[in-house]
């Protein structure tokens, strides 16, 4: 375990030494500033207009916005989905990409630590640069947490807050499994985003071919796809069976990265 920790420790600081790092989180702060302000000026017109007309009045599509959380935080989250989905690719690229172009990682395998203690190594240094840029959008609920009784007359549902940021941060996990999966295959740190871009945006939009399929082909789309997985659990709904194919696609992931590593020790 301190072999592993060791490394992760490694590669965390390596994120926050090189540009990649900081632009994935810069990109993280600006892109959701904008929808969170943009959220919150939908949600005090729609507010405005509902306190005029009332809400038996109103489109029944804007019920969500009666309160913060769903009005605000839940659709920030459906964004935060997006920008994470294109910044993990690229802080994935470099874990054993890298490693192969400047033939560093035969010096790995010389040192006395496991293949499995350096792919978990990585990969939790991995994860932890993806949960420092979704830390920087915590400040968010918590600036309407603070605010936002004063403003709507509503406080935010923490638990489906929570629950949000379990998702986002599952979310990521699996990004940077998949990632580090394909930095493994490749000596190009370009080729590994990119590859994990394409895969990762297929298998999130997969779940739109379901409609036109027939049974049982349907339902095994649905299940598969990552947006019908994330729906319950970014709406506040405990989904444990969407935890468990999530947890099983970063496991198969880590698996196959150490089946990659150990091929090319042994070559």
């Amino acid at each position: 375990m301190r072999n592993i920790l060791t490394i992760a420790r490694k590669e965390l600081s390596i994120y926050f030494t090189t540009p990649w790092g900081w632009i994935g989180g810069a990109a993280m702060a600006f892109i959701s500033s904008f929808f969170f302000i943009f959220f919150l000026n939908s949600f005090k017109e729609v507010q405005d207009k509902a306190k005029i007309k009332g809400w038996a009045n109103m489109d029944p599509d804007l019920a969500q916005m009666r309160n913060l959380t769903d009005g605000v935080i839940v659709n920030l989250f459906g964004w935060l989905l997006i920008v994470t989905l294109l910044i993990a690719p690229f802080l994935a690229m470099r874990l054993f990409a890298e490693e192969r172009r400047q033939k560093t990682i035969e010096l790995l395998f010389t040192v006395p630590v496991r293949t499995i203690e350096i792919v978990l190594g990585k990969y939790l240094g991995g994860v932890g640069a993806i949960c420092a840029t979704l830390g920087v959008t915590v400040v968010y609920p918590i600036i309407l947490g603070i605010f936002g009784a004063s403003q709507s007359g509503s406080a935010l549902e923490w638990s489906t807050v929570a629950l949000g940021y379990g998702a986002l941060l599952l979310w990521g996990a699996v990004c940077m499994g998949v990632g580090m999966f394909i930095s493994a295959l490749t000596e190009s740190q370009m080729l590994a985003a990119v590859l994990t871009l394409v895969v990762l945006l297929l298998w999130t939009v997969v779940g739109a071919l379901a409609p036109s399929a027939e049974e049982p082909w349907r339902s095994a789309i649905r299940y598969v796809a990552f947006d019908t997985q994330l729906q319950n659990l970014m709406s506040g709904v405990l989904d444990l069976k969407a935890i468990v194919f999530f947890v099983s696609i970063i496991l198969l992931s880590v698996l196959f990265t150490h089946r990659a590593v150990e091929a090319q020790r042994w070559t």
